[in-house]
Order: C-alpha cells, then structure tokens, then sequence
C-alpha cells in the first residue's frame, strides 16, 4: 500500500474555509448529512487512508486489490497490414476490460534520418545476399518495401509519425477465472496476428497504465504513421446490446447479440418499412413470441390473416370480422370506456365525428353541424346524456342515426342519410348492425380484416383501434399494438390524424404501438406519416425497392452505403435504429420459432401434409 500512496500527488494548500494540508485533512466544518466524508475526518484519517484501497498484494504475474485479481498486457508484435476496425474484437470482447492506447507524435526529421539508414541497411542486406548467390530473405523485401513507402510519404507531408502503445487490463474474481479470461483475450489477439504479452514482475506499473490516470509507466511502443494510426480508431460499429429486453436480430457488422427493451426508450413505439417479402412479418411474429415470454399483452389488427398459425400455437383469441362473423363492435358504445363518475359522451362524439368522415367521405361545416346534432339526439334517444350514469345504458347503432338523419328532413341531413344506408339496409349490412360482444382478456388477441373489401379495411380498422384504445386506457400494463400494412389508414386524413394520436399518447398508458407498411411512398407522403416515424423510438428498414429507396434515405438520412444496402439486402436483412444509434441487422429464430412463424407457402404446405400423415398414423 505504501507503494502507492508515493505515486499519489499531495495537495496543495487552501485558502477556502476547508483547510487541507498536504497529505493530511482536517475539515473545519461541523457535522453535516449532506458531507459523506464526516464519519472519516472525525476520526482524523487522512486523505490516501480514504481513498486507498484496504489491501494490495502484487504477485509477479497479477496484482490483487481487494478481493479483485488483475492481469496487464502489453502489445509488442502487430500485424504487416490492417483494416479500418480490426481491433473491434478486442473493443467488443464478451467481458470487462480496460483498455488503453498512448499515442506520442514523433519528429519528422529524427524518423527520416532514421527511416533512410534503415533502407540503407536493408539494400546492402540484400545486395549481399545477391552476390553471394544466396535466396534474398522474403521478410527484408517486405520491409524495405514499406519504408520505401513510407519515406515517400513522410517527404510529401502526406504521413506523420507516431510511436503507440496498446495495453490491456484484464480484471477476476478468482486466479482461475484470470488465466481462462486471459487465454481467451489472447486467442483473440492471435486471431487478429497481435502478439500479446503478461507485464511479468511489473504488475504494478501496468494496472496504473491502464487505470484513468494518462500514466504510461511501462513505455512499450510501436511505430505507426498516421493512416496506420487512424485505423486502431475503437469505436467502429454501434452496440445495441443491454442486460435486458428481447433478442431482435444478430448485428451483422461485429456478430454481436442485439438485445433491447423497447419500454427503456423515451417512447415504445416502432415503425417498420420494407417491400413484400422482405421479413417484416417474420420479425414481428418474433417479437410477439418473445414479449409473450415476458409477460406483455399483445394486439394485432391482421389485415391479411397471417397470424393464425401463431394464435393457434399459444393459445390465442383469432377475431375475424366479416359480414357473416359473430364478433362485432358497435362504434357507439359507451360501455368499454365507462368510469365511474366521469362524462364519456364528449369524447365518443368526437371519435365518432372521424370515423364517419372515412366513411362519409369530404362534408361541408354546415353538414358536420347536422352529424353533430344527430350523434346527441341519437345517443338522447337511448337515454343517455351527459349524465355519467346514463352511460350503463344500451348504446344506438348505425340504424338508429340513420333514423335520426331521415327524420331531421333536409336536404343536408337526408345527403349524410345516404351515405351511411348501405350500412344499414344495403351491401355493408353485418359489419355494424350488433352490439358489442368481445373482450380482451388474452395475452395475444387478433383481430383479422381479411374477408373484408380493400374499401372497407380502413373503416374497420378505425373502429378496432379505437376499440383497442378505449381498453388500454382503462387497464394501465405492457402492451404491443401492432398495425399491419398501416397505409391503409393513412390514405385517409382523419383515420391517420386518429392513429397519430394514438403513437403520440401511447407511452402514457405502458403501450408500445408497432406500425408495419410495405407501402413507403404513401405513408411518407404525409405529413402525418412523418411525425409518426419521428415519434418511434425505434425503426426497422428492411430490403428496399428502387422507387422508394430515396424517399426514405431523405427521411432517415441514410448514407449512399446504407441505401445500396437496402438495396441489396436478403431476406430477414436491413438496419435497425433505436434512438441516436442504428445498426445493420440480421434476423434469427430457432428452428421451433420458425414452424410457428413462416408464411412461405411451400414451408406451410409441407407442415400441413405433415400434419395430415401423423393424423391418419394416429388413426390408423
């Protein structure tokens, strides 16, 4: 201990109230909560007695403070040529290390002197050898090859010179776990041609190296000009990997595990772009199996009837809706939303009024009036009012404001009628003719739009999210929205405006809302569609097609090397952003989590056949 106490600077005199002479500390202060170091200085203790540690042992091959065992090594061979990140093995080792790299700019003149004896050297080496009639050494040409260049460089100015050292400090808990860390981190220095070296009987000196003290007390250098230099530059690949979360994918640029918990960031939400094909579906059908396995509720709206297989697999709710389908959701029910003591009305109205502008189509200030006064004279006529206590009672359906509209008896009223009779007594009858009569009480509910025409998918879908809002309102816990093929609601103004809110209030209620389009152009053709890609914490880009490739490099400000990447991507490929950091990503699953997931028709194919032998098998 006393070793290092000397290798500590003393403190210089004070001239505030705090009176600190050199190694010893007396604190003229009284007794305070707010000071952590009165207990010591009411003792007398000085300084290093706080600050030290309580026992040093050094052994010639590690040095041991507290109940820790450290190990330094020291580089003193490298590599003839190196890439842009070849230390990112070292920087992204599966452990805790300290390391540390000293860099001192060298004279130009010294190195040229030296660099033109060398040369000199080398040449009657092999000049030697030539007359002689000896094999010239393939090591002296390499080496003269390279100063030759280099000294080439040093004279235009192009090159400075450096001398570099590079330590490593590797810390345990036991001898045993020190040697296994210490073969594994110089298996890892031998994969990249760097010979590593133990700081043998100068322990010491090389953890005080490694430690923030800008102290290189052992001087082992290397000499590196300046693009050799820039090279050994750490921090070559962003890192997306916490103790927590879910594994989303394979960092395909380091092999590193990119684990991340969406509810960490400042909101949960996540937006997902890619051509059909690409493996939007595939990643999200993941997630949705690993935040099940963490206890998060999740709800789909399934435009297409993909996540089937993966309901049927975990026990899930599959809600179809279609004309013939028993699950229904009135538009004007109060009951989901009721609290209480608290006035709902208001709110539902104005839900209402966006729902029926998708339905309804553009309508003048004079004819919303009209909408206006029918939604309360429809809701009045179910006896419910402003009242909170009203609202326990039976809701109107879409019949019962047709009705009102028909009865108001102008030409406005009677124009709004129309639009809505289809509903009610023409093609679309089933779809909003019934009270409610679902609920959300699974961990993983569908809700499919499949057997529903293209021009009726926006409108249902409206009226499933805004069922879905109105529940996790009430019942504050982790949950996943996804919206599937999410340009459907963007091609009309109020059902885009609706789920804009939803992404912007969603982190109040614990609600991670996930956006998936395959369509980029007319999701990012609004305005609207870019505040919600700016309110996502977190983005997938998938492979791209060309048409769309600069519209989204213009929104993420992609490089021209990530957008050729999007371009060419495979399958289950493309970068993935969370916050400030992006990385490109690989998507993995088990072989399990595969046969649960896939949508190719020709994997899905082969499992049902398999399925139908072992059926029969089971008969027979």
């Amino acid at each position: 201990m006393q070793k290092l106490k000397n290798k500590i600077p003393k403190l210089k005199n004070s001239k505030s109230s705090d009176v600190f002479q050199k190694e010893n500390v007396v604190v003229e202060q009284k007794p305070n909560i707010l000071n952590p170091l009165i207990s010591y200085t009411e003792k007398k203790l000085n300084l290093l007695e706080i600050i030290a540690p309580q026992k040093i042992e050094e052994n010639f091959d590690y040095i041991k403070i507290n109940d820790v065992y450290f190990r330094t090594l020291f580089v003193s061979g490298y590599p003839r040529s190196v890439s842009a990140g070849w230390l990112e093995p070292v920087i992204s080792f599966n452990s805790s290390l300290d390391v540390s790299f000293y860099i001192y700019p060298v004279e130009g003149k010294n190195v040229l002197d030296n660099l033109r004896r060398k040369i000199t050297e080398m040449e009657a080496e092999i000049s030697s050898d030539l007359q002689r009639g000896k094999i010239i050494n393939p090591s002296t040409e390499a080496k003269l090859e390279d100063a030759r260049a280099l000294q080439e460089q040093l004279v235009k100015g192009s090159e400075r010179f450096f001398e570099f050292s590079f330590y490593i400090t590797i810390p345990a808990n036991s001898v045993e776990e020190l040697n296994h860390l210490t073969k594994q981190v110089e298996s890892t220095l031998g994969s990249l041609m760097i010979v590593g070296k133990h700081a043998t009987l100068d322990m010491e000196n090389g953890f005080l190296t490694t430690s923030p003290f800008g102290m290189d007390k052992l001087m082992i250098t290397r000499n590196m000009d300046t693009t050799s230099l820039a090279t050994t530059f750490p921090f070559t690949s962003a890192e997306l990997s916490s103790d927590r979360g879910l594994l989303y994918g394979i960092n395909a640029q380091n092999e590193s595990f990119i684990i991340f918990d969406r509810f960490s960031m400042e909101n949960a939400n996540m937006s997902i772009f890619a051509t059909s094909g690409a493996g939007k579906s595939y990643f999200v059908k993941l997630e949705v199996l690993r935040s099940m396995m963490l206890g998060n509720e999740v709800i789909v709206i399934d435009p297409e009837a993909e996540y089937k297989p993966l309901v049927e697999s975990v026990s899930g709710e599959f809600i179809s809706f279609s004309f013939n389908s028993e699950s229904k959701i009135n538009p004007f029910d109060l009951t989901q939303i009721y609290e209480e003591g608290e006035n709902q009305l208001g709110l539902k109205i104005l839900s209402l009024h966006s729902l029926f502008k998708v339905i309804m189509g553009k309508i003048t200030p004079t004819q919303e009036a009209l909408l206006d006064r029918a939604l309360v004279a429809t809701y009045r006529g179910k006896g419910i009012t402003q009242d909170p206590e009203t609202q326990k009672k039976e809701p109107p359906l879409m019949e019962d404001l047709y009705k009102t509209l028909i009865g108001m008896e102008t030409a406005d009223a009677m124009d709004l009628a129309a639009r809505i009779e289809k509903f009610v007594k023409g093609s679309f009858v089933g779809i909003f003719d019934k009270q409610t009569n679902i609920n959300l009480n699974n961990q993983l509910t569908v809700f499919s739009v499949k057997n529903l025409q293209d021009i009726l998918r926006p409108i249902v879908m409206f009226v499933i999210l805004d069922y879905i809002w109105t529940r996790v309102k009430r019942d504050l816990k982790r949950r996943l929205l996804i919206v599937d093929e999410a340009w459907h609601m963007m091609r009309y103004e109020d059902s885009a405006q609706f789920l804009w809110s939803v992404v912007k209030r969603a982190r109040k209620y614990y609600l991670g809302l996930t956006t998936i389009t395959q369509d980029v152009e007319d999701f990012l053709a609004q305005d609207i569609g870019k505040a919600i890609v700016t309110n996502s914490s977190m983005q997938l880009l998938l492979k791209q097609s060309p048409a769309a490739i600069d519209k989204v490099g213009e929104i993420f400000y992609l490089s021209q090397g990530e957008k050729q990447l999007l371009l060419s991507a495979n399958i289950g490929e493309g970068i993935f952003f969370a916050g400030q950091n992006h990385v490109p990503i690989r998507i993995v699953s088990s072989e399990e989590e595969h046969k649960i997931i896939t949508t190719k028709p020709h994997e899905v194919e082969k499992q049902q056949n398999n399925s139908s032998w072992t059926n029969n098998q089971t008969q027979k």
